[in-house]
């Protein structure tokens, strides 16, 4: 992948961007996961991380509506029953949640860069780590080293043409999915179809988050440069799958004889 990484304006990212608007576009985002099980590739690769970190809670930053987590969540516990999962996020949005057990939401702002340390597990990024610039990834992956808490993130787009693409044509995917997203919300038909805020936001974030994305090889250069990185095995790949890809990231503290 010859391109420079871009790191553009996202309206998902801006304070002042109403928040009934961001959760339209996250719970869109959630659904299309979900239905799609973008995540299913990984399932195994987190499950052996859980297991080696010794782990059993997930604990996921920059959650939005969850992403994918929905169904990556229940086939989780599904093989480990005993396995909780906390949803965090710096804008919180809980409502996509209200009819699951497989989560607890955490009600208060979180940033990714410095985490509660009462907020303890194995730390997860879905299809968010692009929204940060390289001095605030360093900082997300140096916190989770300092605290000794092992980190897995995932992305499901890189800046190859395939996926801007896929991003170009989102705007159907919006219009065809909007019907079935729940909880229903008559703001989410209004904004959709009458003033087609949430396709364009969609089309707009989408594009840049592509090309926000980090390659394996800055990946693998954003880890050089942390303190401590030694005391963490780390390893970054890609695994295929069905509707694409998942470019993963994952951190483990080191055993200590």
């Amino acid at each position: 992948m010859g391109s420079k990484r871009i790191h553009g304006f996202e309206f998902e990212d801006q304070s002042w961007f109403p928040s009934f608007l961001r959760n339209y576009v996250t719970d869109f985002l959630q659904f299309l996961a979900n239905k799609a099980k973008v995540y299913e590739p990984v399932v195994e690769l987190i499950e052996e991380s859980l297991q080696k970190s010794g782990e059993e809670r997930i604990l996921d930053l920059g959650s939005g509506s969850g992403g994918g987590l929905l169904w990556l969540g229940s086939e989780l516990k599904k093989r480990n029953p005993k396995l909780e999962i906390t949803l965090t996020d710096l804008y919180p949005n809980a409502t996509t949640y209200t009819h699951t057990d497989i989560f607890e939401y955490y009600p208060q702002p979180v940033d990714a860069r410095e985490v509660p340390k009462s907020l303890t597990g194995f730390r997860t990024m879905f299809l968010s780590f692009h929204h940060f610039r390289p001095k605030d990834a360093r900082r997300i992956l140096s916190d989770a080293v300092k605290n000794h808490q092992s980190i897995g993130i995932f992305e499901i787009q890189d800046r190859g043409m395939g996926s801007i693409v896929a991003m170009l044509l989102s705007p159907i995917s919006v219009l065809l999915a909007t019907p079935f997203i729940r909880p229903f919300r008559l703001g989410r038909i209004i904004f959709t179809y009458l003033i087609p805020i949430v396709p364009l936001v969609v089309l707009w974030d989408g594009v840049v988050s592509a090309l926000r994305t980090y390659s394996e090889e800055e990946m693998k250069k954003l880890i050089y440069l942390i303190e401590n990185q030694k005391d963490f095995d780390w390893v970054v790949g890609r695994k295929k799958s069905k509707t694409g890809f998942v470019l993963y990231t994952i951190g483990i503290p080191k055993q200590k004889n």
